[in-house]
């Protein structure tokens, strides 16, 4: 009997320190979070979502998206960035020869071959990151060095890390992004990209239709599998339809037909449109880019 008792309250006893600790501490430490002031700003955030985009919250999640997608944002540290906004005088041929010339500057030296594989080739595209770096004494070296030849930059801080690399985002996830997300769905598996930060490198919203419909009409190597059945193949009646997608090659349907998004298929797409984990905040700060027109 001692034994069952005691067997009893050592279970109960790890069962419960289990339920604080997955549960009871992140209710305590998130339970009533708020809305988040923009950093340097007054606006708050995340936004409300639309009608348009909660539905498609739940499309996303009734066709298991999450399975290969994730919606979080790693990142690996900060670092400052020097970034070139206009030229000046300077051909980009001669500002290219200039920019090796300081590669002699001390401290320069592990970052010489990123900025020689980063000029290679450049054709004057502005704005254009000369130096990133963790030192912002060198940073504010670069800049100085830059302002005597008589061009423009600017110096930010910028996230790193491989998912900022990829494109994937500008900052880290954090939990002000998932305040009006029921159920967050972060996913475990990039079988495809992260989608965190896609409203805002694909806002087109006949893209995300054709992405959906054909995903290799405009990413020719996608895996990813069509989800045809949120679309509608349908003959054209007296006048085309003004959702039809505008789709190319082998992908155009029969003629006379057209390929019209259902409901589903628009509020997927505002869903995704709507994931846009771009803003600064107090606990994932970057600076915005702003380019000062001469």
């Amino acid at each position: 009997m001692k034994t069952g008792m005691g067997i009893f309250l050592a279970a109960f006893t790890a069962l419960g320190l289990s339920w604080c600790g997955l549960v009871l501490a992140p209710q305590l430490q998130l339970g009533g979070a708020k809305l988040e002031t923009v950093l340097n700003g007054t606006d708050t955030y995340p936004p409300q979502p639309t009608g348009a985009e909660s539905l498609g919250a739940q499309v996303y999640r009734a066709n298991g998206c999450a399975a290969c997608h994730t919606e979080l944002v790693r990142q690996g540290g900060v670092a400052c960035e020097v970034t070139l906004t206009s030229l000046g005088a300077y051909k980009p041929a001669d500002f290219t020869a200039f920019v090796q010339s300081l590669f002699e500057l001390p401290g320069l030296a592990g970052y010489t071959n990123a900025m020689a594989a980063s000029f290679k080739g450049w054709d004057g595209g502005l704005p254009k990151p000369v130096l990133t770096c963790a030192d912002k004494s060198l940073a504010d070296e670069m800049a100085n060095r830059l302002k005597a030849t008589g061009v423009k930059s600017e110096t930010r801080i910028v996230a790193t890390g491989e998912d900022v690399a990829r494109g994937w985002g500008v900052r880290q996830s954090v939990a002000a992004d998932y305040l009006y997300a029921q159920p967050v769905q972060l996913g475990s598996l990039r079988a495809g990209s992260d989608l965190a930060n896609v409203g805002v490198r694909s806002p087109d919203m006949n893209w995300q239709l054709q992405h959906l419909y054909a995903p290799k009409s405009v990413v020719p190597n996608s895996t990813m599998p069509a989800f045809r059945f949120l679309f509608k193949i349908r003959k054209i009646g007296s006048a085309p339809s003004q959702d039809a997608l505008k789709l190319k090659g082998e992908f155009v349907p029969a003629a006379d037909y057209e390929v019209v998004p259902t409901d589903d298929a628009k509020n997927l797409a505002a869903y995704l449109l709507g994931l846009k984990s771009s803003t600064p905040l107090y606990e994932a700060p970057f600076t915005p880019f702003v380019v000062v027109k001469p």
